[in-house]
């Protein structure tokens, strides 16, 4: 491949750079941009951006009037004049034969006006407002990193069939049945703020036969069980979801990927999130039987019954969910549309 392949890399949340890292070592000649990437995309070349947050509290929010075609766009910005500067130049230098975009409607927008052909990351929920129906419009192709049958009933049949579905999206795991360490799994997101460790704790109080681990931030109780560890952030987070007996997490592509490539038993707690994202996902999970969902908090006395349920229902694993294209497929089809970008519609892995 003589001519690179852009990614842009969205810095809330992680799950966006940990896809772009398994589709980049599947593939090779890809370069990253985004912000905050400094050793942490591997063995890939990347392009740090500078930032263009407001501030800490990062909400998408830019207290400015702009196009309906835009999401993000505050004035008189110093990071945002940078960040662009130095993705045009990349762009004219590098001459990428495709950039993926995974996500901002403004990055874009910003390559298809400097002429390259986009691969817009499609989430979940419903994407429905006029800036993400023009990135779609704008796009070569469409990339979801999910499941086919977990995709929303409102989205319209033009952005379905212009849509590759690449559900597992992540880096390899290897893991026997006799691997499974029999603990429960607390995955809690970089993108969800930090956790209550109380509320863990009255979990693992509530179910003394279970050994609890969290991994993700999450506040200290004042009293820790002794069934339940704290491990914070981790390097092996799919590892460690391919070995537990149970997950329990909310609904964002990184976590629901990682169950369903490993097929663990799921409680799923969405959060609220833009778009509707994690409560459309967890509404289709519980449809097609891939997790049990629970829209509300538990009662501690629920928690023993919840994890039960979970585990009967996987089971017996939903035929839909059993097609895995991971970051492999995903790389093939990226090299097939640098051969043919505009012609190329494929719709599953």
């Amino acid at each position: 491949m003589s001519r690179p392949i852009g990614y842009y890399v969205h810095h809330h949340g992680d799950g966006h750079r940990q896809r772009a890292i398994a589709i980049g070592q599947s593939l090779g000649g890809i370069t990253l941009l985004g912000t905050g990437l400094t050793g942490k995309t591997g063995n890939l070349p990347f392009l740090d951006l500078p930032d263009d947050r407001l501030n800490e509290g990062f909400a998408g929010i830019d207290h400015a009037e702009r196009p309906s075609s835009l999401h993000y766009t505050p004035l008189d910005h110093e990071g945002i004049r940078q960040r662009t500067a130095m993705m045009a130049l990349w762009i004219a230098q590098s001459r990428p034969s495709l950039m993926v975009v995974d996500v901002s409607a403004e990055v874009a927008m910003l390559a298809r006006l400097a002429s390259v052909p986009t691969i817009y990351v499609r989430l979940s929920g419903t994407r429905l407002d006029t800036a993400h129906l023009d990135a779609f419009r704008g796009a070569t192709a469409l990339l979801a990193p999910f499941h086919e049958a977990l995709d929303d009933d409102d989205i319209p049949t033009w952005v379905r069939e212009k849509t590759f579905y690449a559900p597992g999206i992540i880096r390899p795991v290897s893991i026997s049945q006799n691997g499974r360490d029999g603990d429960i799994l607390i995955v809690l997101g970089r993108g969800g703020g930090i956790s209550d460790g109380e509320r863990w704790a009255e979990v693992a109080r509530s179910t003394p036969e279970r050994q609890f681990r969290i991994i993700g931030p999450c506040t200290v109780p004042s009293s820790l069980p002794d069934n339940l560890e704290l491990r914070g952030w981790v390097d092996d987070a799919d590892a460690q979801i391919a070995a537990a007996a149970v997950v329990i997490g909310a609904a964002g592509d990184g976590v629901v990927s990682a169950v369903l490539a490993a097929r663990r038993p799921f409680i799923c707690l969405p959060e609220h999130r833009p778009f509707n994202e994690q409560v459309s996902k967890a509404r289709r999970l519980a449809a097609v039987g891939g997790a049990i969902v629970r829209f509300d908090w538990p009662q501690a006395s629920d928690w023993t019954g919840l994890i039960d349920l979970a585990i009967n229902q996987a089971e017996h694993w939903p035929v839909c969910l059993t097609d895995e294209g991971g970051a492999e497929a995903a790389a093939r089809w990226l090299h097939d549309l640098t051969a043919a970008p505009s012609s190329h519609r494929s719709r599953t892995a």
